[in-house]
């Protein structure tokens, strides 16, 4: 029988324990992005080998989604968390003494496998502790706290590095981070929704991994994931200000642009999810459009664009951020609860696989145009183009598994005209 949560603060507080969990690996996530240049003076290294401490970080985080997933079913959130706490703070304290760049870019290995047990796990005490109907936004909510993780990279550790230096900066985040693994093994438990472990993680991965919902959830954080993570992560810094003749306190404003428009959006997008669970597909197409259309804005014209049209461009991208968490709510939807895990990481996998790929297409492309190093706006504006790919096999795959997940749910979907006609009271009630 489900158990009851002991008071109505129980779900709220097993929640914050979760959240506390992933603010922190944000900020290891975004960490190096804030040592870059200590990086280079300390390992003596070029800003090509730079780069792969961020994608190493980010291509572990996506490989390990699956297994995370499988993981997560078998095990559950708290162990999860305190798992991932735990590897991310030896990660960290790795760092903190690492001799060399070998040994750094090792050890960002370790931090991106903690980081992937984080987020999936997060979600599934927000499936386990609440309704249903709140499911969709406080997902949203979840990932729009976790990014203060970004302020904490920002600020207090920036701070940290530039007065106490390296080894103490990376010591107090591997402190912090062993503080939040406290946290997840003593304050998080199973919700009174949670399904009981899967005796053998493995069970269902097959059913998992050839379920079309699984698909259309990959295809849908794609979407909306991966414009964002190759502009934040890597080249939007570059495109502005090597390419667009940007300042660097400009191209900064512009990134604090895109985290306004999450803050704004992600709460829009996960009413709209829950309010309109039918249209949730529509909603991450629409997304999808609108990020062609930013990307059109700044990729198309030949010359330098003013400074209103970049903000345009970085809103219309921006809002794919929280938009690509539509793709774990269907994931998660479209699967029995005993497999939500292994269905939501491989959903999660969407964004994050496809951004190390056109991250390192635009470096090659980049590389190729320009071997001495000095890019000119066509060369980011052909190098970017890569990003319309990804994009294009995204909406195919959307509208390729939604009538194959709708189908095998035994999902009736009524069409836009039948709503339109219930609403103008000549189509009769109609389905609901």
């Amino acid at each position: 029988m489900p158990r009851p949560p002991t008071s109505r603060a129980t779900p709220w507080l097993v929640w914050a324990c979760g959240l506390a969990v992933y603010v922190l690996a944000v900020a290891h996530r975004s960490s190096f992005g804030v040592a870059g240049l200590a990086a280079a003076d300390r390992f003596g290294a070029q800003a090509t080998v730079l780069s792969l401490f961020v994608v190493v970080q980010l291509a572990t985080y996506a490989a390990m989604q699956v297994p995370m997933g499988v993981a997560l079913d078998r095990f559950g959130a708290r162990r999860l968390l305190t798992f991932g706490a735990l590897t991310m703070a030896l990660g960290q304290a790795g760092m903190a003494v690492a001799p060399g760049v070998g040994a750094a870019i090792a050890l960002r290995v370790l931090v991106g496998s903690g980081d992937a047990a984080v987020f999936i796990s997060a979600v599934r005490l927000v499936w386990g502790w609440f309704d249903r109907r709140r499911v969709p936004l406080l997902t949203q909510v979840t990932g729009l706290v976790g990014q203060l993780g970004q302020v904490v990279s920002a600020i207090p550790f920036a701070a940290a590095l530039h007065r106490f230096g390296w080894t103490p900066a990376f010591a107090a985040l591997a402190a912090l981070g062993l503080a939040t693994a406290g946290l997840a093994a003593f304050g998080v438990r199973p919700g009174p929704h949670d399904e009981p472990p899967l005796r053998r993680g493995l069970a269902g991965l097959g059913a998992t991994l050839t379920s079309p919902g699984t698909w259309l959830g990959f295809f849908a954080h794609l979407l909306g994931g991966v414009s964002p993570n190759v502009f934040v992560l890597m080249w939007g810094v570059p495109f502005l200000v090597r390419g667009q003749g940007r300042t660097p306190a400009e191209a900064g404003a512009l990134l604090t642009v895109s985290v306004a428009v999450s803050l704004v959006a992600g709460p829009a997008i996960g009413e709209f999810t829950a309010r309109h669970p039918l249209r949730r597909t529509w909603g991450a197409l629409a997304v999808a459009v609108a990020t062609g259309a930013g990307w059109a804005m700044v990729l198309l014209p030949a010359t330098p664009r003013p400074l209103w049209a970049l903000a345009v461009f970085v809103v219309l991208i921006s809002i794919g951020g929280p938009a690509s968490l539509v793709g774990l709510d269907l994931a998660a939807s479209f699967n029995p609860p005993a497999r939500r895990g292994a269905a939501q990481g491989v959903a999660n996998m969407g964004a994050f696989a496809s951004a190390v790929v056109v991250m390192l297409a635009v470096g090659v492309v980049l590389d190729a145009r320009a071997p001495g190093g000095a890019p000119t706006l066509a060369d980011y504006r052909l190098a970017l183009s890569v990003v319309l790919v990804p994009l294009a096999v995204g909406v195919v795959g959307v509208l390729v598994t939604r009538p194959r997940a709708r189908a095998a749910a035994g999902l009736s979907v009524p069409t836009l005209a039948e709503v339109f006609d219930r609403y103008r009271g000549t189509g009769g009630p109609g389905p609901r």
